[in-house]
C-alpha cells in the first residue's frame, strides 16, 4: 500500500529534497521531510489543494517564492540521489509516518524556540532543529488519512 502515487523519478526528487533539507538531521530527520513532501501530496485542502503529485509539492510555488528553499538555493538538491536517501523516500511513499511530522504539512528551522503557531496552524512537535506544523482542527481531513 502507498499513500501517493509514485515514479522512480518522484522517489529521487523526495531524496535529494530529503537530503537537502535535513542530511545534518540523520534518516530519521529526512524521513520526517519526506513524511511532509507525501503529506502535501496526499492533502486536498489549503495551500495543497492544486498539488496532486510529488513534482508538484517539490517545485510547488507560493507567494512567488519555491516552498521549498533548497529549489531555489540549493546545490544539495541538484546533486544526484544517493542509494540510501532513495530507500528512505520509498518508506515515505509506501507509509512510514511518525510524529511530530505524522500529519504535518509544513515544518521550518527557526533557530530559535518552535513559534505555537506558524502562518496560523498549530504547533506539532519539534525534531532537531525542525519545527513541524499540522492544520487546524476541522480544516483538513484529507491531511490525517
Amino acid at each position: 500500500m502507498t499513500r501517493v502515487r509514485y515514479t522512480s523519478k518522484d522517489i529521487d526528487l523526495i531524496a535529494r529534497m530529503m537530503r537537502a533539507e535535513a542530511e545534518g538531521e540523520g534518516q530519521l530527520g529526512m524521513l520526517m521531510v519526506g513524511n511532509v513532501i507525501v503529506n502535501r501530496a496526499a492533502a486536498d485542502c489549503l495551500d495543497f489543494r492544486d498539488v496532486r503529485t510529488i513534482r508538484d509539492v517539490i517545485f510547488q510555488v507560493q507567494g512567488g517564492n519555491y516552498s521549498f528553499e533548497a529549489v531555489q538555493k540549493g546545490n544539495l538538491f541538484y546533486s544526484p540521489a544517493r542509494e540510501v536517501e532513495r530507500e528512505l523516500a520509498r518508506r515515505v511513499v509506501k507509509n512510514w509516518r511518525q510524529h511530530p511530522s505524522k500529519y504535518a504539512l509544513w515544518y521550518f528551522n527557526p533557530y530559535a524556540p518552535c513559534p505555537p503557531t506558524w502562518y496560523g496552524q498549530p504547533f506539532a512537535g519539534q525534531f532537531k532543529q525542525h519545527c513541524y506544523y499540522e492544520p487546524q482542527a476541522n480544516t483538513c481531513e484529507s491531511a490525517y488519512r
